[in-house]
């Protein structure tokens, strides 16, 4: 538990002293006399980047060599190349999430329009970049330190719901900047975010145990969202507001996919209890395939 809590103190604390100069700047509370150039076409390559990288990611590297030394970081980094999956679930994860992401709007407006050409050859590029930044910065902390340790003490719905609001709040300075189109953010996106990725993260684990631990499935589901709502989504429902709505649409799409899963797997995620606690699991399948085990045998566990 206090692998956890230093994990958790430190990727909180990383994050928000980086993004402090950022939030102070005129991109948002207006304190500081300073803009952030805009890099890839916005502020916040330099203004956020940095914070995100220096969290999670650098947090759950620390904490695991204090605490499980090199043993622990080659079992941490072992997730991070576990490539080696069943394609049906990159097929699952990249066609799901637009079709459940169109599927949740449509409640909010049953007018689609259909995206340029343009957009359409910019989503793997985008895809790419948003693996590479914000999936490499989030999920190996959040996914590969935290839901494994959390999961085993807790269980994977309870751990789930400790590691869901943590993962939400650690975004909430974002909502003072133009991130969340600061100044006009209120009280209710912030709750609504976080709501949301509670239910987000019951899905994640799901996804993440049955697909044997494998980091770049989940972080590949998470790129696709975020490229999903940021490039897509706002030409698809171009009547609708790009933040507020898509929270509404995020919210009821990944409630909807909790719900079900929660009913389908009775609670349980895809998880297979390990033999030891914080740590083992089994050298089963050498492709994480599902239907033979979730779970590998020991030392998998960072």
């Amino acid at each position: 538990m206090k692998s956890l809590v230093a994990y958790f103190s430190l990727a909180f604390g990383l994050t928000w002293l980086a993004w402090l100069p950022y939030i102070l700047s005129e991109t948002g509370l207006d304190v500081l006399p300073i803009r952030f150039p805009e890099v890839l076409g916005s502020s916040q390559t330099l203004g956020l980047l940095p914070g995100a990288y220096l969290g999670p990611i650098t947090a759950a590297f620390v904490v695991t060599a204090v605490v499980d030394g090199r043993p622990g970081l080659r079992r941490w980094a072992a997730r991070l190349v576990r490539w080696r999956v069943p394609v049906r679930w990159y097929g699952l994860v990249l066609l799901s999430v637009p079709v459940v992401g169109v599927l949740s709007t449509l409640p909010l407006s049953t007018s689609v329009s259909a995206p340029s050409l343009g957009t359409l050859l910019a989503v793997p590029v985008v895809l790419v970049l948003q693996f590479l930044t914000t999936g490499v910065s989030e999920e190996p902390g959040w996914r590969d330190f935290a839901q494994p340790r959390l999961q085993d003490r807790f269980g994977p719905l309870l751990g789930s719901l400790i590691l869901g609001p943590l993962w939400g709040l650690w975004h909430l300075p974002l909502f003072f900047s133009e991130w969340a189109g600061w100044p006009d953010v209120n009280w209710w996106m912030a709750v609504e975010f976080v709501g949301s990725a509670v239910l987000l993260s019951i899905v994640m684990t799901w996804l993440f145990n049955r697909t044997g631990e494998s980091l770049p499935v989940v972080m590949l589901f998470h790129a696709n969202i975020n490229t999903l709502f940021s490039l897509v989504w706002p030409e698809l429902f171009p009547n609708l507001d790009a933040f507020s709505d898509s929270l509404h649409a995020l919210a009821i799409g990944s409630g909807a996919c909790a719900l079900i899963l929660l009913a389908t797997t009775r609670g349980r995620l895809g998880y297979r209890r390990r033999s030891c606690s914080d740590g083992a699991s089994q050298n089963g399948s050498k492709t994480g395939d599902p239907d033979t085990t979730t779970a590998r045998s020991a030392g998998m566990r960072g």
